[in-house]
């Protein structure tokens, strides 16, 4: 897979916000001034072999690891070598990415385009809707929980390498620990579904094994992060926020390990099932 930029890139923009933020003045009697960077938002614009596909708001850091797990979570591809190019371009405030993929994952995508034209101009509805919002997935194979060493101090040390959050705040991430309990990835976005694809395509772009560690998200656990786990190959989840009892159910049918991490009390393992 070749990736092709015209200037600036994504990563440059996101690596030079401005120096001293947004002023703003304090609601109370004193009225005091103040400068605060902020997170960075930015429309990105998906096209696949020349058909626009998706509009998605973004923040503007890693846009090529989220064009690939945004494709390989939205089934758009099934393998990362069905994307052939990835071409970014900055137009004032937004991007857009030009991906040429293969020839059946084409196909496959035009035939589902074709599927959902008939569906009302309030979006999708019906049987299709829900088959999106409820897809069949693979099971996974059974895999080992982490070692509880693993999961020590691990909010401590997100918060030490969130280093886009640090500045702005506003951002949600996703993280990947090694085998060795080692953060050796963290992608940050405002959105969590995101973050969480950009984490699948740099895991994919660095041909590391998603089985070989777990994922870690901060923001709340929903069902579509369980699919995106799942499609990604993950053995574990961890989550910062509680999952809802769908999620629960979703993650032991497919034998997804899921573990809630509180703020104040021991790990919590909802999947597999307490024997």
């Amino acid at each position: 897979m070749t990736h092709r930029h015209t200037r600036p890139l994504a990563d440059e923009y996101a690596a030079s916000p401005a120096p001293d933020g947004y002023a703003y003045v304090e609601l109370d009697e004193t009225a005091s001034a103040g400068h605060a960077v902020l997170a960075e938002e930015c429309a990105l614009a998906i096209a696949y072999n020349g058909i626009s596909h998706a509009v998605m708001m973004v923040s503007p850091s890693a846009l090529e690891d989220f064009v690939v797990g945004f494709s390989l979570t939205s089934a758009v591809v099934g393998a990362a070598e069905d994307i052939y190019d990835i071409q970014l371009r900055r137009a004032g405030e937004a991007f857009s990415a030009e991906v040429q993929i293969a020839s059946r994952a084409f196909w496959a995508l035009k035939q589902q385009r074709r599927n959902l034209a008939g569906t009302s101009g309030c979006g999708l509805c019906g049987v299709e809707a829900l088959e999106q919002a409820l897809p069949q997935l693979d099971t996974l194979s059974v895999n080992p929980l982490p070692p509880a060493l693993h999961l020590d101090n691990l909010r401590t040390r997100i918060g030490e390498v969130q280093k886009l959050a640090r500045h702005s705040g506003a951002l949600h991430a996703a993280l990947f620990v090694d085998e060795h309990g080692e953060i050796i990835l963290c992608r940050e976005d405002i959105g969590r579904h995101n973050a969480l694809d950009k984490l699948i395509g740099a895991l994919r772009r660095e041909g590391r094994d998603a089985r070989r560690g777990f994922a870690v998200v901060t923001s709340r656990c929903s069902l579509e992060l369980i699919h995106k786990a799942v499609r990604a190959g993950f053995a574990s989840l961890v989550s910062l926020s509680a999952p809802t009892d769908l999620c629960v159910r979703w993650a032991r049918r497919h034998r997804l390990n899921l573990i809630h991490l509180p703020h104040h009390s021991p790990s919590r393992v909802y999947s597999p099932a307490p024997a």
